[in-house]
């Protein structure tokens, strides 16, 4: 005998437990209820127990406990599902793979492909044999599971009308390689593969490891035009414009004249008739948009009207920064390579004041960003800052006593820069800078050092009391550093890296992958909004919320009280190839068409036992009305 159901040790458990708990409820005596009658010795003879009265009660007792112990017995056994000796070895055990990809939502037959899988899924149910058992999954970007293993085609039909296509690309390694797992140690294992079989080759050597590997088919025609790319910016020195490229690709047989059109919170701005030949890539730059808006949207549509067979990827989407206008606060007795640099971004309102000025404008207003240039100032916490060597008493880090001076005739040099920080992204001459005096500061942990020489730190990020800084650590006056292009680049960077809108924006994901996207310095947590209403909490790790994304469209990011919109888009040529083949081959395996279980009748020992349950509880239920149990 073999037990498919909880284990042997599980269920002396589960017996021991309730048969306590059964004994435990007979142990107890009844309580006798308290009558008052008018004379008592007239009711002592009733109330005499005699003793065959007192032994008939107690075998009754004993009769109603064996009853249930007999009974919970049966229902424990039962948990086990028992089962002949051998029979999960005689019968398959079955890996059912529904590719759930987006190219399952053709609509090349009649009711898409995704209801074609879901027939040849149920027919593969119904075919299981008697001692078959199978489990159903689901595969596109990851692999879930909608059953465990069992025989029972009433939960694995379920399972196959609860499978729905998402909008991802399929990864065929992770799934056979979840297969192979299942189905390990069993010597009748098969992985069967339901889908259009319009995949990439198997990355890595992925095997079966024995199991036998089933494929059908499904799908028709590919005809097919999609939307691969879609991105757009803002102009950096003009924000109320932007450029969007837009890159299409079409798998047709034939040359298609298709409209493209571009659309900014919902209203047209661009429409460009285009004429595509079968396997061509068009790539386009539609420049000096209106970027008053924060959804564009790029569509394709069939110039004669008819449609083709993947709608998904005839749509695109993409978001653009927030366009605000940031108020800075520049500290110190006048800078002009400051002041001519800050002149370049026209949403920047600069305020000029002195170290002496600056206590009372802070009080006055509020400032997205403080630039103290050698000066001493109490920046508010949550406040961007920008210190140009700043002196003891007003730096974002402790100051070490003294100078670094260049030797004479040198001058300090950046040895190396971090350019992979927002706000030395797009710096390409730093190296040719020349300092003459720096100073130094002890830096706490967590602090980025995004520029350094023989001097030591010359370039530091960081953050303090909720709010980012970026400290000079030395005079840019004593340098060339503003004579130089990177100068303006690193201000503007560093102002819209306290505001959020990092240089790297990034202005759509594509599905399938993890989004890393950015929040407020100091959030711990994240809710990601689907387009279909779900709302998922994520982490933040590294000042970044992580989400696996699955839906093409607009998402909200909602973190503390800042509220972002993601745009997603399946952009996968393999899913928008979507031409379906009728044999499917991982390495030198090449797949065959599913065969049916053998025929039988199912040996399920635990109906037997819950029916033999079910007549004691009849029988007990006549024994009571008739006083033979208690």
């Amino acid at each position: 005998m073999e037990w498919l159901g909880l284990a042997p040790s599980q269920l002396a458990w589960v017996g021991a437990l309730a048969g306590a708990a059964v004994v435990g409820l007979y142990l107890l005596r009844q309580r006798r209820r308290r009558v008052l009658v008018p004379f008592a010795p007239l009711w002592a003879r009733v109330l005499e127990e005699r003793p065959s009265a007192k032994l008939f009660e107690r075998l009754r007792r004993l009769l109603s406990l064996l009853l249930q112990l007999v009974l919970l017995g049966l229902l424990v056994v039962a948990l086990g599902d028992p089962r002949p000796a051998g029979a999960s070895r005689r019968g398959r055990t079955t890996v059912l793979l529904l590719d759930a990809s987006a190219s399952m939502s053709a609509t090349d037959l009649p009711g898409g492909r995704a209801a074609a899988a879901r027939e040849a899924a149920r027919r593969i149910v119904r075919a299981m044999g008697p001692d078959d058992r199978m489990l159903v999954a689901q595969m596109d970007a990851e692999v879930t599971a909608l059953t465990p293993l069992t025989d029972d085609s009433t939960a694995l039909e379920t399972a196959v009308t609860a499978y729905r296509p998402r909008d991802t690309g399929l990864d065929l390694s992770r799934a056979l390689r979840f297969a192979r797992d299942v189905l390990r140690g069993n010597a009748h294992g098969e992985v069967i593969v339901v889908g259009d079989g319009a995949y990439p080759p198997v990355a890595g050597d992925v095997t079966t490891d024995g199991s036998a590997l089933r494929f059908v088919g499904v799908g028709r025609r590919g005809r097919n035009l999609g939307l691969t790319a879609f991105s757009a910016r803002r102009y950096p020195l003009d924000r109320s414009r932007c450029e969007a490229m837009v890159e299409l690709q079409s798998w047709s047989d034939r040359a298609e004249s298709v409209v493209l059109t571009v659309s900014v919170d919902g209203a047209p701005i661009e429409r460009a008739r285009l004429r595509v030949e079968p396997g061509e890539r068009v790539q386009r730059v539609i420049e000096r948009l209106s970027g008053g808006g924060e959804r564009l949207e790029a569509r394709i549509a069939l110039e004669d009207g008819s449609r083709d067979d993947l709608s998904l990827d005839d749509v695109a989407y993409a978001t653009l920064p927030e366009r605000r206008r940031a108020r800075v606060l520049s500290v110190g007795n006048g800078n002009r390579y400051l002041e001519a640099a800050l002149l370049l971004d026209e949403y920047l309102e600069v305020v000029d004041a002195t170290a002496a000025q600056a206590p009372a404008a802070l009080s006055r207003g509020r400032f997205d960003v403080v630039i103290s240039d050698g000066a001493a100032v109490q920046v508010p916490p949550g406040v961007g800052w920008i210190s140009l060597r700043p002196p003891p008493d007003g730096s974002p880090r402790p100051v070490e006593p003294g100078l670094f001076s260049a030797p004479a005739g040198g001058a300090i040099v950046f040895d190396r820069v971090d350019r992979r920080h927002p706000v030395t992204r797009f710096t390409s001459d730093l190296e040719e800078a020349h300092i003459g005096r720096v100073a130094r500061y002890r830096l706490a942990p967590g602090d980025r050092v995004l520029g350094s020489g023989s001097a030591g730190p010359l370039l530091v990020a960081g953050e303090r009391d909720g709010g980012r800084f970026v400290l000079f650590t030395f005079d840019v006056r004593e340098s060339d550093v503003p004579l130089l292009v990177s100068w303006p680049v690193m201000l503007i960077n560093a102002i819209d890296w306290f505001s959020g809108e990092d240089g790297a924006f990034q202005s759509s994901y594509r599905t399938g992958t993890a989004w890393r996207m950015p929040v407020p310095a100091g959030e711990r947590e994240a809710t990601v909004e689907t387009p279909s209403g779900r709302r998922v909490r994520v982490p933040v790790m590294e000042g970044r919320a992580v989400f696996f994304g699955t839906e093409a469209g607009f998402h909200r990011l909602h973190s503390g009280g800042s509220h972002t919109l993601i745009a997603g888009n399946l952009g996968d040529p393999d899913e928008s190839a979507c031409a379906p083949r009728a044999t499917l081959s991982v390495g030198s395996t090449r797949a065959t068409a599913p065969l049916p279980g053998a025929r039988g009748l199912r040996r399920e020992w635990w109906v037997a036992l819950l029916a033999a349950a079910a007549l004691i509880v009849v029988a007990e239920w006549a024994t009571w009305h008739r006083r033979v149990t208690v």
